[in-house]
Parts: structure tokens; C-alpha cells; sequence
């Protein structure tokens, strides 16, 4: 164990699984299970910040569990882009979990007969935040895969709260997705380990570049097109908008906040410790531009909001693979605060949509109307988070994708240029596709005649009540927060940057702390 904080370290993981286990048995006592879930995603919050600052100005935290050789056993590594990555998806984690406490969805599913006790949510949710964290905190490519697959076995779990048939559809659809990519995944662990003796990243990154240049590239693809399903990348990306629009909103939210983003950070993770200079650099650009095209061509032609959002949440991963490919300081710096941003925005607008739906009954645009008249704050509330997605100025957004832009020029190639071409061009489309439903579904009279009323379901106005207005406000002043604190945010996301690009602060933390402790 190094020193100064590591201890902490695994806490980011015991906490949630604790509390999984603690409101399982509390199954039936949902007041007992709201108070250990928010108890124990608060005290996650608390120890990623701590952990945030002292990577910061410690460096990394290192702890190797059991006390196992690091060739043999787990090694956990908290870095500053690992604590990043843990606090802002706990922080969304949180909000979604006092989201659904105002809804009553983690007691009930009010969208199937409104009396069906559901006392999985809370220990599943917490499986998730836990899965989450195991996936960025691993120093082993096993780990990393144990982390993926509690991700896959909770998701499911929540994709298909209520079972209906078209949510148990989706969800097979999302387990045979990632069940394909976790084969892949761990044949390349299984490939990995006999080509070097080693599945841990820092002893990886010293022999891969021993083996055979053929096998250390069939290695890199394989890692790749795991990562790249995971994160729907395109041509894999087909799955998403498909899974995502079925489940309830506070699902949805953290499942769009969230799950792709692990496999962005594995990529960034693997790529640059493990195949710094990439030979794969331009295959990684033309996938980023064809996932940023197809993907905003695909919410343009979309009526529905969620199945919108869920194309554009597909077109923006193309920009996030853009910076990882450029590989540079700017370009992975501009990432990382991209993830940043887009986690806590993606999961604002899907909450924000439940609103919606609750306000109008549906969230088919042809459906709605008036809503910013019906309901003014519920117009507030997908506007700002809806300006910051399209990247209008001078919101984080904004500021990120210029981020990007800069580090493609700097890279000078033709193919970072066209790049940032059509970096700009579905920026434009997507403000297009969000002004489209903005100005339908919030400002044109309802499509059945019907302006001024409730929803179409009831056929009376719903009060929206604290308890779900409260966790969406507060997220969507924490992406305005983000462009207030932009500048010491990138100077963080730049000091990671410089770290992933150099090696040697990971390298030297984990294989400094193995020699110090003489495993």
C-alpha cells in the first residue's frame, strides 16, 4: 500500500457493495433503503473528492489488495483521472437516486399497475455505482473486466424493471450486445496473459513492447472493439437507441450519464498506457467522424425526444473518440473534460424528460405542445441543459468542443482536419435537432388541439412535486457550474492529460510502491 490515502482506495467499492447488501435485506422497508442508498453514495462523494485532491498534489493512490504481488494479485490505482471519473458519476449516480425517491420508482413502477414493489432498485443501483467505480480504479485488465461485467448484470436488472415485454426486449437486445463484447473482452485477457505472463496495466506496459509487433496489434484491435461496443462506437452502436428509451427515467438517465462513458475511459485508460503511439490513430479518426455523422443523422430524424437524445448521446461519443485517437496533451486534456461535461449533461436531459413526461404524458414531440406555457420551469430545465449538448457559448459544452477543435488543428494531418469539419458540422445539426423538438414540443400548440391541459394521460395537470424537481435543478446547475469552474477544471484535465502521455507518474506509483513494499 503506498502511502497517504490509499487506504480509501477500496472504500470507493466496499461502500456501495455494503449498501447493496444492507438494502437487500432491508427488501420491503423503503425508508431504510433510501437512507443507507443516499448514505452510501454520499459517503462514495466524499471519498472521491478527497481522493480527487490528494492524486492531485500526491500523486497517484495505490493499493494492492490482499497484499498480493502486483503480477498476481488485485491492484487498485486512483489517479486524477480515475478520481475525476468516480466523483462526477457518483454525483450523477446521487441525483438520479433522489430523482427516483421523488418519483416513487424505487419503490414502485407507476408506469405498470402502480402497486408492483420493486426492493431490487436500491441494491442494484448500488451494483451499478459499484461497478462503475471497480472499472475505473482497476490495474488489471481482469478486474477491469469484473467491473464491466457487475455493470452488465445490474443494467439488465434495470433495463427491465416492470417487465414488460418491450423493456425485456430491449434488454436481451443489451445483454447479447454485451455479452458478444465481454467474449471479446476476455479472450483478449485470456490472449494478453500467455503472449506476456501479465494482465496488470503497469507490467503490460512494459512487455508489450517485447512481443511480437503482429501480436501486440491483435491485442490492441481486440481491446478496442471490446471497448468500442461498450461505449457504441460506431458500427456498434446500433444497440443503444434501442435499450435506453424503454426503461424508466432515472434508468435511462444514468444508464445514458454513465455506461458508455466506461468504455471511453477504458480506451483512454488502455491506449495510452499500454499502445502509446497508436498504429490504429486513423482507423480510431474515421471511426470518431462516421459515430459523430451517423449518430446526429439519426436523432434528426427522430420524433420522439428519447430516442433524440439517445442518437445524439451515440454522435457525441464520436467526439470523445476524437481526442483519445489524437492522442496528444490537448486532445485527450479536451476529453476529459468533454466526459466530464457530457456525464453530468446527458443524465440532466433524460431526467429533465421524465418531467416531461409527467407534464404532457409522452415524450413523442408530435404529441406535446405549449409546454413552455403549461409548464414554465419544465421549459427552463430542458433548455439550458439542452443549449450546453448543442455547445452554444459559453457553456461547458462549448468550451470543450473547442477544446477538441484546437487539438485538431495543432495535429496538422488531413484527416484531424476533416475531423474538425465534422466536429463543427454536427454541432450545427445538433443544435438543429434540439431547436426542431424545442420549438415543437415547447412552443407549437399540441398536435391533438389540446394546449393549456395536463397529460394525455389522467387528463389533468400533475404536480411535479420537490422531490423530482430538486435532483434535476441541482444537476443542471452543476453543468452551468462546470463553465464557471472551467479553467481550474481543464487545469486538472491537462495535468491528467500530461500524466497519461508521459507513464511514467502510473508506472512509477505502482511499480515504485511494489518494490517499496518488496512484492
Amino acid at each position: 500500500m503506498s502511502d497517504g490515502y490509499a487506504w480509501m482506495v477500496p472504500l470507493l467499492v466496499l461502500l456501495p457493495l455494503i449498501g447493496a447488501g444492507l438494502t437487500l435485506a432491508a427488501a420491503g422497508r423503503t425508508a431504510v433503503q433510501r437512507v443507507v442508498s443516499v448514505t452510501a453514495l454520499s459517503g462514495m462523494t466524499v471519498l472521491a473528492g478527497v481522493l480527487l485532491w490528494a492524486s492531485d498534489t500526491q500523486g497517484p493512490q495505490v493499493m494492492f489488495v490482499g497484499g498480493w504481488a502486483v503480477n498476481e494479485g488485485i491492484v487498485l490505482v486512483v489517479d486524477r483521472l480515475a478520481a475525476l471519473m468516480v466523483i462526477v458519476s457518483t454525483i450523477v449516480t446521487l441525483a438520479v437516486l433522489a430523482y427516483s425517491i421523488g418519483q416513487g420508482a424505487s419503490g414502485f413502477d407507476q408506469e405498470s399497475d402502480g402497486h408492483s414493489p420493486l426492493p431490487v432498485f436500491h441494491p442494484t443501483l448500488l451494483v451499478l455505482a459499484a461497478g462503475v467505480t471497480t472499472t475505473f480504479i482497476s490495474g488489471d485488465l481482469f478486474h477491469l473486466y469484473v467491473g464491466f461485467e457487475m455493470l452488465l448484470s445490474a443494467s439488465f436488472v434495470l433495463l427491465t424493471l416492470g417487465g414488460t415485454a418491450e423493456r425485456v426486449r430491449a434488454g436481451t437486445t443489451y445483454v447479447l450486445v454485451s455479452l458478444l463484447s465481454s467474449i471479446i473482452f476476455l479472450a483478449a485477457i485470456g490472449l494478453t496473459y500467455g503472449a506476456t505472463g501479465t494482465i496488470n496495466l503497469a507490467l503490460l506496459s512494459e512487455r508489450l513492447g517485447e512481443i511480437a509487433p503482429g501480436t501486440a496489434a491483435l491485442l490492441q484491435l481486440m481491446l478496442l472493439v471490446a471497448f468500442a461496443v461498450k461505449a457504441a462506437v460506431f458500427p456498434m452502436s446500433g444497440w443503444l437507441p434501442d435499450s435506453y428509451p424503454t426503461a424508466p427515467a432515472p434508468v435511462t438517465a444514468v444508464f445514458a450519464g454513465l455506461l458508455t462513458k466506461v468504455g471511453i475511459y477504458a480506451m483512454i485508460r488502455t491506449q495510452t498506457l499500454l499502445f502509446p503511439g497508436s498504429s490504429f490513430s486513423d482507423l480510431l479518426l474515421v471511426a470518431a467522424l462516421l459515430t459523430m455523422i451517423v449518430g446526429i443523422l439519426g436523432a434528426i430524424a427522430q420524433d420522439d425526444i428519447k430516442r433524440m437524445l439517445s442518437f445524439t448521446l451515440v454522435s457525441h461519443i464520436g467526439f470523445l473518440l476524437f481526442g483519445i485517437a489524437l492522442g496528444s496533451t490537448h486532445g485527450l486534456a479536451a476529453a476529459i473534460f468533454y466526459v466530464v461535461h457530457h456525464i453530468t449533461v446527458q443524465t440532466t436531459l433524460f431526467l429533465v424528460l421524465g418531467l416531461v413526461e409527467r407534464v404532457g404524458g409522452s415524450t413523442d414531440s408530435t404529441r406535446l405542445g405549449d409546454l413552455a406555457r403549461i409548464s414554465p420551469l419544465v421549459g427552463v430545465l430542458f433548455f439550458v441543459p439542452a443549449m450546453n449538448m448543442a455547445g452554444i457559448p459559453p457553456f461547458s459544452g462549448f468550451l470543450g468542443k473547442v477544446g477538441l477543435v484546437q487539438a485538431g488543428v495543432a495535429e496538422g494531418s488531413w484527416l484531424a482536419l476533416l475531423l474538425v469539419a465534422g466536429s463543427v458540422l454536427t454541432s450545427l445539426l445538433t443544435l438543429y435537432a434540439v431547436a426542431k423538438v424545442w420549438g415543437r414540443a415547447f412552443w407549437s400548440e399540441n398536435a391533438r388541439g389540446i394546449t393549456g391541459q395536463g397529460p394525455v394521460r389522467g387528463g389533468h395537470h400533475e404536480a411535479l412535486g420537490l422531490g423530482v424537481l430538486a435532483p434535476t435543478m441541482a444537476l443542471v446547475a452543476v453543468g452551468l457550474a462546470l463553465t464557471v469552474v472551467a479553467g481550474p477544471l481543464f487545469d486538472i484535465t491537462t495535468r491528467s492529460a500530461v500524466d497519461l502521455v508521459l507513464r511514467e507518474p502510473y508506472l512509477d506509483a505502482v511499480l515504485g510502491v511494489r518494490a517499496e513494499a518488496g512484492l
